[in-house]
């Protein structure tokens, strides 16, 4: 069967508030959109953003994008009436594909939430992404991973936050982020146990291109699958960092040649160029060329 990639290099931060803003991201080259009602949007004006969200998702015109809102943290009092308009969304149809939620700390979370959309009469097609941007959270990354086994969770991907976690435990972030290596590695980890997605957090200064392409190469280094934005400057940096390599996807496409020969058929073990090269290696090259054509499917 053919591996099926949603690629996920670019992940823009919209205000749900801000019309103009997702009318420009419509033609803006960002694999997925946030829009969204927890730091972009002031207390007051949260209902606002909430319609103002549900004329956006009305008007559609997002192409391939992934569209996702991001709730307020299941502990404020916004967020039954945020969940109850993603759910009300998705069952109309041309809602969003995903709900981002703040400050997921444990799996028991998850599932909670996971029952309220079934409640709520949520589209079956709705994913959750998850947040991880407590201390609590990291140390539960795989517990919280592992929750997507659950079908009641719908989670599809972990999202980082580190600014919240620098907050939160007094770590500074400082360029190439040492502080924080063993915990990003520790996500990601999780992640692929779990077989769900895993997005790196934002980088603050979007001025600082030099700096922020860096961090997005780390971050592919990391095994992060994209990167999640403040600003559209950011958005060219960051799917180069995470797009594979044209020579990386020609030698994928030759190894996959070589393991579907018919003589190669019952063999974990082939020869290329002088290297021996394992069928998990197969594997891992489909993936690579599954990415490669669905970012190029994209134009």
């Amino acid at each position: 069967m053919p591996t099926i990639v949603r690629p996920r290099r670019s992940v823009l931060f919209m205000p749900g508030s801000n019309a103009r803003a997702a009318s420009k991201a419509r033609s803006l080259p960002t694999d997925a959109l946030v829009l969204d009602l927890e730091d972009a949007v002031a207390p007051e004006a949260k209902a606002d953003a909430r319609e103002q969200i549900a004329a956006t998702l009305k008007e559609g015109g997002f192409g391939p994008r992934e569209v996702v809102v991001r709730t307020n943290a299941p502990d404020t009092p916004w967020f039954e009436a945020d969940l109850a308009f993603v759910a009300r969304a998705s069952a109309q149809g041309g809602g969003p594909d995903a709900v981002l939620v703040p400050k997921i700390s444990d799996p028991e979370t998850l599932i909670a939430i996971g029952r309220r959309l079934d409640a709520l009469g949520a589209a079956s097609s709705l994913r959750v992404w998850a947040m991880i941007e407590t201390p609590m959270a990291v140390l539960k990354a795989l517990d919280i991973a592992l929750a997507s086994r659950n079908p009641v969770t719908r989670l599809a991907v972990l999202v980082l936050g580190t600014n919240d976690l620098s907050k939160e435990t007094g770590t500074r972030i400082v360029p190439g982020r040492a502080p924080m290596l063993s915990w990003l590695s520790h996500c990601v980890l999780a992640a692929r146990a779990a077989g769900v997605g895993i997005l790196d957090a934002v980088w603050n200064n979007f001025r600082d291109l030099d700096g922020f392409a860096r961090e997005c190469a780390q971050a592919a280094e990391l095994g992060f699958d994209g990167k999640t934005l403040i600003h559209p400057s950011q958005i060219e940096a960051c799917n180069a960092a995470f797009s594979p390599p044209t020579a990386e996807v020609e030698e994928a496409r030759t190894l996959i040649a070589l393991f579907d020969r018919p003589e190669n058929a019952g063999r974990g073990v082939v020869q290329i160029e002088g290297r021996m090269v394992e069928r998990m290696h197969a594997d891992i090259a489909r993936r690579t060329v599954a990415l490669a054509d669905a970012i190029a499917a994209r134009g």
